[in-house]
């Protein structure tokens, strides 16, 4: 019997291009602190994540420039749309991404946004460090040739 998805579990916005500017090294789940408007803006799909970044700054974590349509029923008690949000992270996460920041140079990007099986919304965070042109060069490279691998075994399925 197949399983149905839950319907709480929803992906709100995904930065694809983390991936191509950086090799994500690890990763992790946190909690995001959000506004009534906001989650509600969330739930119709308005939100994105691609110039956005998180920063350890006086002992706690931050999304900074991260963006969340405003919700249009919440006229006078809406939200600022790029507002730093706090992150909610155990205090061991934090001193581990502080180490990586200040110590190894390293960014620490978000990877996707999401609701959980709880209906509660999370951030992926990556920790990783910047790619070179070249890198990048390569990147593209390879996924191109996977494209064009994936396209000639299609055909040569077909014979």
């Amino acid at each position: 019997m197949a399983q149905k998805s839950d319907p709480n579990s929803k992906l709100i916005a995904e930065n694809r291009r983390a991936r191509f500017d950086y090799h994500i090294e690890s990763d992790l789940e946190a909690g995001i602190i959000l506004q009534g408007s906001e989650v509600k803006s969330l739930r119709q799909g308005g939100s994105n994540i691609a110039e956005s970044y998180a920063s350890v700054e006086g002992g706690e974590l931050w999304l900074i420039n991260g963006y969340i349509a405003p919700y249009r029923e919440a006229k006078t008690w809406g939200h600022e749309e790029r507002r730093r949000r706090k992150l909610l992270v155990s205090k061991k996460e934090l001193s581990r991404l502080w180490n990586a920041t200040a110590r190894e140079g390293m960014t620490i990007v978000p990877i996707k946004m999401y609701f959980n099986d709880r209906g509660i919304v999370k951030i992926k965070l990556g920790i990783a460090k910047g790619k070179k042109l070249a890198d990048k060069r390569e990147t593209s490279a390879k996924r191109d040739w996977d494209r064009e691998k994936a396209r000639l075994l299609k055909m040569s399925k077909r014979d």
